[in-house]
């Protein structure tokens, strides 16, 4: 894994104590398995992607990249369980980048954050399709 790069950690500025330091540690986790620029991102843009079970653990494991549903799955699933490894192996960057300003709101707040921070493409996306 991994350890400080470009990438800022951000500490809460409004929670105190032990749950500021339980979301810095969580932020921290999907810090850590960013890519170092977007253009790594390599992975398949049609076809069926099958899913190891460290990161389909508790769904579905095949999709197919032709289904809008299941592509959005698809993505949700590897930026939450997707280690530093899997990124650049099954997310690619420029449906990554179609998919953003849909995709950032069906993750989780603390995912989006870190990935916007870490690559203001993707907000500035956001706000263009706003």
């Amino acid at each position: 894994m991994r350890s400080s790069r470009q990438h800022p950690a951000h500490t809460p500025r409004d929670v105190s104590g032990t749950d500021a330091e339980d979301l810095a540690l969580y932020r921290e986790k999907f810090r850590l398995r960013l890519p170092e620029s977007l253009d790594e991102l390599h992975g398949p843009t049609q076809g069926v992607v099958e899913l190891p079970l460290h990161m389909a653990w508790s769904g579905m494991t095949s999709y197919d990249l032709g289904k809008p549903r299941q592509r959005m799955g698809l993505y949700r699933t590897i930026l939450h369980e997707g280690l530093d490894d899997d990124l650049p192996r099954y997310l690619n960057q420029d449906l990554l980048l179609h998919l953003w300003p849909v995709l950032r709101t069906l993750v989780g707040r603390t995912v989006r954050t870190v990935w916007e921070d870490a690559f203001p493409q993707l907000a500035t996306r956001a706000r263009a399709a706003a």
